[in-house]
């Protein structure tokens, strides 16, 4: 299964991902350009800047829109 099936099944279940969340689950390591990908597909996304309870940045890509022919 590529990255990209994997990211779909992914969102078929839930509507966002990290990449810590990401790399842990699915072994994706470059996850901004899987989205950008998915972009181009006709997906698209918001982008949440976040900080974990120590301090660290993270950002949460939350699907906003999936083609038609993929729903």
């Amino acid at each position: 299964m590529s990255q990209l099936d994997m990211l779909r099944n992914h969102f078929s279940q839930t509507t966002s991902i990290t990449g810590v969340e990401a790399a842990a689950i699915y072994k994706i390591r470059a996850l901004p350009r899987r989205i950008s990908d998915l972009e181009a597909q006709g997906w698209s996304f918001d982008r949440v800047w976040k900080t974990d309870t120590s301090g660290q940045r993270y950002k949460r890509y939350t699907v906003l829109t999936i083609p038609a022919k993929m729903e």
